[in-house]
């Protein structure tokens, strides 16, 4: 049976409450020190005509898979097949012009400096941030989850406690710095707009993920996603879905 803990107030003054405000501080920190660090606006060139359009074409696709459900099935076949229909699909992507693509976005030095800055500001405020409660708060219990929890998540939320008898609602101030690490984006939205830089989750995501809009990699992925999608038309349901709306109104 899992043991109870009775967790001293001292550990949330000096535990709890630091820890989180820390982790809010340096966030809005990190925030300014992004703007700073930002190439300054130059004076962009004219939008390449290939790239806009197969932008756009990402949009349509995208817009026919979304809303398959609206169309009869042998409309969107025909949509379909005038997408991914092999070479003849306009969503199809020679090899030679995605490596030409994947060659020019990896040529431009302002572009990658601007990668690598961002990269950064994540980075290396987030592994000293981890030094220091590794350092100075490292095996304490921090808090307790209101509602309890399976086995699985005691890694998750036990991290730097080896101690099976306690019970998986615990927290440990390690895993207490990853849960705002990953959980601080709704207040940061509040208190920075939505358009803040200090989303490391969308972060760490986009590391690798190229720089800059990838038109083969774009038209690939749509390609894809059009080839496996199912066909499910809605509006043979819809009288169905009146008729048990309109069966729950007339009983209230």
């Amino acid at each position: 049976m899992a043991e109870e803990l009775v967790l001293d107030t001292a550990i949330r003054d000096w535990v709890l409450i630091p820890l989180s405000v820390v982790m809010v501080l340096i966030g809005v920190l990190r925030y300014f020190v992004s703007k700073l660090m930002r190439s300054p606006p130059s004076a962009s060139p004219s939008p390449d005509p290939k790239t806009v359009k197969e932008g756009q074409l990402v949009i349509r696709a995208r817009n026919l898979r979304t809303s398959s459900q609206f169309i009869p099935a042998k409309a969107f076949k025909a949509r379909k097949l005038y997408y991914t229909d092999g070479e003849r699909g306009l969503l199809h992507v020679p090899k030679e012009d995605a490596q030409k693509a994947q060659a020019a976005m990896f040529s431009d030095p302002n572009m990658a400096m601007d990668m690598m800055k961002k990269n950064l500001s994540m980075i290396v405020p987030q592994t000293l941030t981890f030094a220091w409660v590794n350092f100075f708060f490292s095996g304490f219990v921090a808090a307790k989850i209101p509602f309890p929890l399976t086995q699985r998540f005691r890694g998750m939320l036990q991290n730097g406690i080896d101690l099976s008898t306690v019970d998986v609602s615990y927290v440990s101030s390690r895993s207490w710095y990853f849960l705002n690490l990953f959980g601080l984006r709704g207040l940061f939205s509040l208190i920075l707009g939505e358009e803040n830089v200090t989303d490391d989750a969308t972060k760490m995501m986009q590391m690798g993920g190229g720089m800059g809009f990838n038109p083969a990699m774009s038209l690939g992925a749509e390609k894809d996603s059009l080839d496996i999608i199912q066909h499910d038309w809605a509006l043979p349901k819809m009288e169905h879905h009146a008729e048990e709306v309109l069966r729950k109104l007339l009983k209230k």
